[in-house]
């Protein structure tokens, strides 16, 4: 049995901090894990420029509730559901993904949680369990699942790497060069083709 573990923005939603660093005008807020490998570094960045700006979890919240999934993203899920079973794999957060898992027809999402005060300030983040990702997919190929995971972003490496095939999609080019063993595809045709290279079935477009 093979299973599809993909990324959750970049590939299927739009970034969701870079939403919300044009909705706010603070660059600073637009860094993500393409830019920046550490998790942890990168969080700290983000809640205290929150901090610095006043800003909190509603706010956040009224921006993602403008936000739909990138294009041709909820077709290519429904192609992909079709063939694989789908685990969605992202390090936002529960309180972030609700709005934007309704208009995806509601995949299995493992993600983690953010920490928020009785006033709406996000004072911290829970994960899921270190290198979650990766983990995941490990935990899939104890059950004998056969993993095929997509993602766009160095976060996503240790997942590509750990299943037994990753590709990279609409990944920056620091990324792709970084990462030359994974296949990389920019548009959702591209990606089918890639799901079909990988997989070990006789499966069309």
């Amino acid at each position: 049995m093979e299973i599809a573990c993909l990324d959750l923005e970049g590939v299927l939603v739009p970034e969701i901090w870079i939403a919300f660093a044009d909705a706010t005008g603070i660059p600073e807020l637009r860094a993500t894990t393409r830019d920046i490998p550490d998790y942890d570094q990168l969080m700290r960045q983000r809640l205290a420029l929150l901090d610095q700006h006043g800003l909190g979890l509603r706010e956040i919240q009224d921006v993602i509730a403008t936000l739909a999934p990138l294009p041709g993203a909820a077709e290519f899920l429904h192609w992909l559901r079709e063939r694989f079973q789908v685990l969605i794999l992202s390090d936002t957060f529960y309180e972030f993904a609700q709005p934007l898992m309704r208009q995806l027809g509601f995949p299995a999402l493992l993600c983690h949680r953010l920490e928020v005060d009785a006033g709406g300030r996000v004072v911290g983040y829970r994960l899921r369990q270190s290198n979650p990702k990766r983990q995941a997919v490990l935990a899939l190929q104890t059950l004998y699942y056969r993993t095929i995971a997509a993602g766009d972003s160095y976060n996503d490496t240790t997942m590509l790497a750990q299943a037994d095939a990753g590709i990279l999609f609409q990944a920056p080019a620091n990324v792709v060069a970084e990462f030359p063993q994974f296949p990389a595809v920019a548009t959702y045709d591209e990606l089918k083709r890639a799901f079909i290279a990988a997989s070990q079935r006789e499966l069309a477009l």
